[in-house]
């Protein structure tokens, strides 16, 4: 091969195999995790180096509970408000991005994700919070790494019990224990609907827990869980 001819070759393979490496390291940390529970996420460790900026000392709020000891009432209420078709779509809801993707062309930048729950959990996983479509392209990526090596319950469990849910509060169990004082388990219909609505903005809604858009989202919700499918 001719020095230009290689030079060319590699700096086109070496991308690609760069980006084919990295696949394959999410496919096998997610293949993994079909038996084993993630002891960090992506979003854990960005969140606990900025508070320790701030207290060197600091640390999360973070206790897993298996899926049967985390009440009904909080996964009705989270698909109820943040993926009605969880149990049926295949990871994506394409008609939610297409909506998404039109409201940014309008907003001239990127306001809208139209994430399902098990795309959420790939952001939470891997990636940051960062609005970009290369990262959403990412982020539908490992979604389907997910749905093609875990069941939605599963998939839904491990939500449960990484997602952010305040300033250093991440999971189910931590999230009942910091707004209520009971346990995941115990979440009444309207604890269950008030953290569903809290998801999109958790740290916000942390620090401002009388917001009266928090309080209408929530009656809202609560009329909507008995609709709900849950795994």
């Amino acid at each position: 091969m001719k020095p230009l001819r290689k030079l060319l070759f590699w700096a086109i393979a070496a991308p690609l195999l760069a980006v084919l490496a990295i696949q394959l390291y999410f496919l096998g940390q997610i293949w993994w995790w079909r038996d084993h529970n993630p002891r960090s996420t992506s979003f854990m460790e960005q969140q606990l180096d900025e508070l320790r900026k701030k207290s060197p000392g600091a640390r999360l709020k973070h206790q897993w509970v298996p899926y049967d000891r985390i009440s009904n009432h909080l996964k009705r209420a989270i698909i109820a408000a943040e993926d009605a078709n969880f149990s049926e779509h295949d990871g994506v809801d394409w008609e939610a991005l297409q909506k998404a993707y039109e409201k940014n062309m309008k907003k001239g930048r990127v306001v809208a994700g139209g994430s399902t729950i098990t795309q959420q959990l790939a952001k939470n996983l891997f990636l940051s919070g960062e609005r970009s479509y290369l990262r959403k392209t990412q982020e539908v990526a490992i979604t389907y790494m997910l749905e093609a090596t875990m069941d939605k319950e599963r998939i839904f469990e491990i939500y449960l019990n990484v997602v952010e849910w305040g300033v250093g509060v991440f999971g189910a169990e931590a999230a009942a224990r910091h707004y209520f004082g009971v346990s995941a388990a115990a979440l009444s219909p309207a604890q269950a609907a008030r953290l569903a609505v809290m998801l999109p903005r958790p740290r916000w809604y942390d620090k401002n827990r009388g917001s009266a858009y928090l309080q209408r989202r929530t009656d809202l919700i609560l009329r909507r869980m008995g609709g709900a499918d849950i795994p």
